[in-house]
């Protein structure tokens, strides 16, 4: 069992045998058919004009701000958005785009008022701020659907744009029981996370306009993420996003259980208003040892990361057999 991530996921047998059989041909000439029909149905599915495959949601979000903004723009994000806080400093680096992170509410939500304090005046001293970027799900919580229709009306008062992380967007639509196009509706931009709930083996897309993700597959190519036969990828992709959107459920109310075993036991303690979707976080009294609890864990063939808070994540590949069987494994190594 591991516990660290939804990236852990392993494809499906199904998956295996439609990358085994997928139609190729080399994507950088525009030739690979599958990656195509993909990248068309993706666009099509969400609502937008177009979409681009790309190797990572790292990859995705980092060519979506370059696409948005120019040298010396600026985004707000959250203090705790993944494209601000675990993708390397990537649009800086590589973008020369300056973030400028608000302090995420208890919910995930960004304050609007702090951001549009945030917002720089058009003055040379400045960078020019052009895009909100957001994320959802955000460690695990759900953005409510009205805080998205005030963020779509914050930047369009503002002249801004509206980007979404949506690495786990689905989770998001499926704790809502609302399709994934509800959401989209209200983005400029977003990115589908293939490899994490979704058990694709590798590759996010990113989701926009034609003129918008032309800029973004050049980009790609600058930042050498240019695939030849990749349509071997977007085989399993096509499948993740068409077969597995409905196990997301199952590792919600996986999660939820696991939440409820965790909280009732000396030492732990989890908000469970908060766990949302697959995700988990436990907040451990200081006298424990969570480091020597993980190599113990480690020798019964259980993988966590060990933190505190301490997160957990549930997936396809963890039942619910797996979460009874860890919260005792757990209870005992806490004795």
């Amino acid at each position: 069992m591991d516990f660290r991530s939804d990236t852990v996921t392993k494809p499906t047998e199904a998956m295996r045998k439609a990358m085994a059989e997928a139609p190729v041909g080399d994507d950088v000439y525009g030739d690979d058919p599958t990656v195509n029909e993909l990248e068309q149905w993706t666009a099509e599915r969400h609502g937008f004009e177009a979409a681009l495959f790309t190797t990572s949601g790292t990859q995705a979000n980092l060519l979506g701000l370059m696409a948005h903004c120019e040298r010396g723009d600026e985004y707000l994000c959250g203090q705790q958005a993944h494209n601000y806080k675990y993708e390397a400093g990537g649009a800086a680096v590589l973008g020369s785009i300056q973030p400028q992170p608000i302090e995420n509410n208890p919910d995930g939500t960004l304050d609007l008022g702090k951001l549009k304090a945030a917002i720089k005046p058009d003055d040379s001293h400045f960078a020019r701020t052009k895009l909100l970027s957001l994320e959802n799900t955000i460690n695990g919580k759900v953005l409510p659907m009205s805080y998205l229709a005030q963020a779509r009306e914050f930047v369009d008062e503002h002249g801004l744009l509206l980007h979404l992380d949506g690495a786990r967007v689905y989770n998001a639509a499926a704790a809502l029981d609302i399709d994934v196009k509800e959401i989209a509706q209200y983005f400029d931009s977003m990115t589908v996370c293939l490899s994490k709930g979704l058990a694709a083996p590798i590759g996010s897309l990113l989701l926009g306009d034609k003129a918008f993700i032309a800029k973004a597959r050049r980009l790609r190519k600058m930042v050498g993420g240019g695939m030849r036969q990749a349509g071997i990828l977007a085989a399993a992709g096509k499948l993740a996003l068409t077969e597995q959107v409905g196990q997301l459920k199952v590792d919600h109310a996986n999660a939820k259980l696991l939440a409820e075993r965790l909280d009732q036991l000396p030492g732990v303690k989890v908000n469970s208003e908060f766990v949302q979707t697959n995700i988990v976080f436990a907040k451990l009294d200081s006298q424990i040892d969570i480091h020597a609890i993980a190599e113990k864990l480690n020798q019964d063939g259980i993988t966590i990361s060990p933190g505190n808070p301490i997160r957990f994540v549930t997936h396809k590949d963890i039942s619910e057999q797996d979460v009874l069987c860890f919260a005792e494994k757990f209870a005992s190594h806490l004795s």
